[in-house]
């Protein structure tokens, strides 16, 4: 047979086969890491917001509430070696206890804390401990699942890829959108109800697999109806926990990105609660907020410009605008919830005067420490009304550096006066904010206050020039008069002077100092 001449055409090599795309299961299976992994992390996001709620130090909170539950994470992937037959009912099943666990756990910690506070805690860890476990089990199921018609170079990638915007998508919307507009239990409810649905698509998706359809589906009808009734019923839930807590009648309650904000109405008046903690009562604010604001502002002579940092229920700016001299005044409030429920609602409006409609108050919604590195102003009298150092993003207002700063922005004859907690029941943590101050080549003036809904109240005026007692206090005061001023810088034994050491920015010694002094008063 003659060989084929070199111009011989060869024969057609068979077309090539198309790219299979995924199948109808991976598409859905790919989505549900998507929402397994949203899922997830907001559980964990809000055990850690109630954590920090509750217990205070939201930096000691998130740390430990993350750990445990990448811990749980680590344990539940060790654990699902052991599921080796009916992977796709296994995952259905654990699916619909992480909708559960996870989906109430706001609501259920909310109770606990209104009813058995005792029990917080441990309650707190066992349930973050559970739902790690798991969605520990829920990723690696999905990747044997998948196995079956998945490359595996292509399988690791693919869901990773997915976990990681799931995780991404949520980390967002957690702070901006869901926590402002749902609060902390409908976003557990709706996301457990994701959860839930999930599970209900993975039984359609492997009906042919599932040994007992009907129960499967039964399971998942039950955990939708038990979340959806929960989600429905959120403000009920609410607030029977808060009346529980509060003890007095709720009349207005929002969540902000930043805090809770509820106030409540009973014997002593209007009351005003931050994240759990008593910012004011209508019965005595005046004796705290005179004594913040008079001191400095009476001893300056004729303040023509004035910053108040914090104290978004303009209480404090109240005081300052019974000063004829006062030109401008700005407020400087992280939150504009706190800002605007102060300004707009009339029973809250009434309690400062409308102060906050004054013409000549500007309301700055942003964080203080940022606005005095960015402002070029200068002011004659600047009032620190922030919280207590619970954490340590409220305690870098408590450092050197704000100080620091703080001296920038006051006028060569300005006086700085700073809320300082309790000399009596955190007294080292009172001085510790003196000492802070002084190591900014301030002078710190320390006095201190009755108030009856906190008691003995503590206060810190700094400047560059001696205090003295002024004359004259503007009429109208009903606590403070002239001759009683001198009295409040008068400190018995059990408040005077301890060491106490600098409070910066790179060891925040006062927020361990504060939770160990007042962990003592409340258990916590």
């Amino acid at each position: 047979m003659a060989p084929p001449s070199p111009t011989e055409a060869a024969p057609p090599l068979p077309p090539a086969a198309p790219p299979r795309g995924p199948s109808p299961i991976e598409v859905a299976l790919l989505a549900s890491v998507f929402v397994v992994a949203a899922c997830g992390l907001l559980y964990e996001l809000a055990a850690g917001a109630l954590a920090s709620y509750v217990l205070g130090d939201s930096v000691l909170q998130f740390s430990t509430i993350i750990g445990t539950y990448l811990f749980a994470m680590g344990v539940g992937s060790w654990l699902s070696r052991y599921f080796e037959r009916q992977l796709p009912a296994h995952f259905c099943r654990i699916e619909l206890m992480v909708a559960l666990v996870g989906g109430l756990l706001p609501a259920t910690l909310f109770l606990v804390n209104a009813y058995a506070p005792g029990a917080f805690r441990f309650l707190l860890y066992s349930m973050v401990m559970l739902v790690g476990m798991l969605a520990g089990l829920e990723i690696p199921l999905v990747m044997r699942i998948l196995k079956r018609n998945v490359v595996l170079k292509d399988l690791v990638s693919q869901v990773l890829t997915f976990d990681y915007l799931g995780a991404l998508a949520v980390s967002l919307a957690f702070p901006l959108l869901l926590v402002p507009h749902l609060g902390l239990i409908r976003t557990g409810l709706l996301f457990g109800l994701l959860n839930a649905v999930v599970a209900l698509w993975a039984v359609w998706l492997f009906r042919h697999e599932l040994r007992r359809l009907k129960a499967h589906v039964t399971a998942c009808l039950l955990v939708l109806g038990v979340l959806l009734a929960g989600f429905v019923g959120a403000d009920e839930i609410t607030t029977l926990a808060e009346d529980k807590f509060y003890q007095d009648r709720i009349v207005l309650t929002a969540t902000s990105p930043y805090q809770r904000i509820v106030v409540t109405h009973g014997r002593l008046g209007h009351r005003l609660f931050l994240n759990g903690n008593l910012q004011f009562s209508e019965s005595d604010e005046y004796r705290y907020h005179e004594a913040l604001v008079h001191p400095a502002m009476a001893a300056h002579g004729a303040p023509r410009k004035v910053a108040v940092l914090g104290g978004g229920d303009g209480m404090a700016v109240r005081e300052v605008l019974r000063y004829p001299s006062v030109e401008s005044v700005t407020l400087v409030e992280l939150d504009p919830h706190m800002t605007r429920l102060f300004t707009e609602q009339p029973r809250l409006a009434q309690l400062n005067g409308g102060a906050l409609r004054s013409p000549k108050v500007q309301v700055v919604n942003t964080d203080a420490f940022q606005w005095l590195q960015q402002t070029q102003d200068t002011f004659d009298v600047i009032i620190v009304d922030f919280p207590d150092p619970t954490n340590f993003s409220i305690g870098k207002l408590y450092t050197n550096s704000f100080y620091a700063l703080l001296d920038q922005r006051l006028a060569a004859s300005g006086y700085a006066v700073v809320q300082t907690t309790s000399p009596l029941v955190a007294r080292r943590s009172y001085w510790t904010v003196v000492t802070t101050i002084e190591s900014v080549g301030l002078r710190a003036m320390p006095y201190h206050a009755h108030v009856p809904s906190f008691g003995e109240w503590g206060f810190v005026m700094a400047s560059r020039r001696p205090w003295s007692a002024p004359d004259t206090l503007p009429e109208g005061l009903r606590y403070l008069t002239p001759q009683a001023l001198g009295r409040l810088f008068d400190f018995p034994l059990d408040m005077q002077r301890v060491p106490a050491e600098v409070n910066r920015l790179s060891n925040q010694a006062l927020v361990h100092t504060y939770e160990r002094e007042w962990g003592r008063v409340t258990g916590h």
